[in-house]
Formats: structure tokens, C-alpha cells, sequence
């Protein structure tokens, strides 16, 4: 049976289009049956809409801003999922941390893409972070990896990774042109195992 992804993204959603090409060719046997987004302009709506997968966007600043909490954004954001009947949930980008209290609703049902190995640059700017190492000769790669989510940040059980080199001649574009296409290729991946299609 055809699995039923929910993509939570806030950018330009390239992984996000690496999921749909998959799906579309047939070698992910899934459907992306929603898109959530933490930006109002998050590029990867668009990309979403386009092949006419519902959309919808929680913006955390106008819960702060009418006085609600994050407890209750991460409640509505939790429904909004549910309601889509997930049988994973796939963070592609998604740059808010996720309460237990979201994820409890999901339990190993949430998987996330970072763009570094384990245990190396958890959090935000990751491949900028990677590359400053390089230049100052503490790393030869890095990489990128796919774990499910636990509340601490970026420390889920590892469901994959890929070594992503850096060359001398590399200039941070580079780098992370490259890392980018691994990430495209190890999320369809990691997707497969943990749907039990490898």
C-alpha cells in the first residue's frame, strides 16, 4: 500500500521536490498527501500547490503575537499533521524545534534531514559551520544524515548517512551544491528503509 508522507518544510523545498520527483517515478512507493510550512513565503508551497498537494502554514510569530503559546502552536501544528492520517513525517527543512508533546502524537513516525553527520554541528548553519572547520584543518568532510526525531536537537537514532568531501579548490557554493544533491538523494533513501523498501 502506497504510504502517506506529511512534508514539513520552511524553505525553498528542493528536498521536498526530491520526494515528489521519487514518488512521481515510482521509485518511492509514497504519496506527499500535505506540505506545512513556518514561513508564509517558503517556496516549496508553490512546488506543492503546483501538483496540487494541500497546503497549509503555521507561522509561530502570530501565535507570539496575539499571545498564544508554543505549546498551543505545537498542538495546532500536531492536528493539522493528523489530520492527513501520516504514515510518516518527513522534516525537510523544517527549522522549528519539536516539543515531546508533538511527538508523542507521532511516535517514531518523524524523521529529519541535517546537513551534517552525527554528532558533528547539530543545529542551525550547519554546512556554513563545516566548511569555517575545513579551513581551519579540524575536518576533511562532512556530510548529511537522516535521523528520526527526539526532542533534543539533531541526537534521534541515525536512519542514514552519505560522506559529502570537501575539495581544496571548494569555495562554500560549491560545497554546498554538493551537499545539497546528497541530501536529495539520502532523504528518498532514508524514506525507503524506513518504510521497509530497501
Amino acid at each position: 500500500m502506497t504510504a502517506r508522507l506529511v512534508v514539513l518544510i520552511s524553505g525553498s523545498g528542493t528536498n521536498l521536490q526530491a520526494i515528489l520527483d521519487a514518488c512521481a517515478a515510482g521509485t518511492l512507493d509514497a504519496a506527499v498527501v500535505g506540505v506545512i510550512a513556518n514561513r508564509q513565503d517558503a517556496f516549496g508551497l508553490v512546488r506543492a500547490e503546483t501538483v496540487g498537494i494541500p497546503t497549509s502554514r503555521f507561522l509561530l510569530q502570530r501565535y507570539r503575537e496575539v499571545g498564544r503559546t508554543r505549546a498551543e502552536y505545537d498542538a495546532d501544528v500536531a492536528a493539522a499533521v493528523q489530520s492527513f492520517q501520516p504514515d510518516l513525517v518527513v522534516l525537510a527543512g523544517w527549522m522549528h524545534i519539536l516539543s515531546s508533546a508533538f511527538l508523542n502524537r507521532f511516535p517514531q513516525k518523524v524523521i529529519n534531514l541535517h546537513p551534517a553527520l552525527p554528532g558533528q554541528f547539530a543545529g542551525t548553519h550547519a554546512i556554513e559551520r563545516a566548511f569555517a572547520a575545513y579551513r581551519r584543518g579540524e575536518i576533511s568532510h562532512s556530510g548529511c544524515m537522516v535521523h528520526f526525531v527526539v526532542p533534543a536537537v539533531d541526537a534521534g537514532p541515525v536512519i542514514a548517512t552519505a560522506a559529502v568531501p570537501i575539495q581544496p579548490d571548494d569555495t562554500l557554493e560549491t560545497f554546498e551544491a554538493r551537499m545539497h544533491a546528497a541530501e536529495h538523494r539520502l532523504i528518498v533513501d532514508a524514506i525507503r528503509r524506513v518504510l521497509g523498501d530497501n
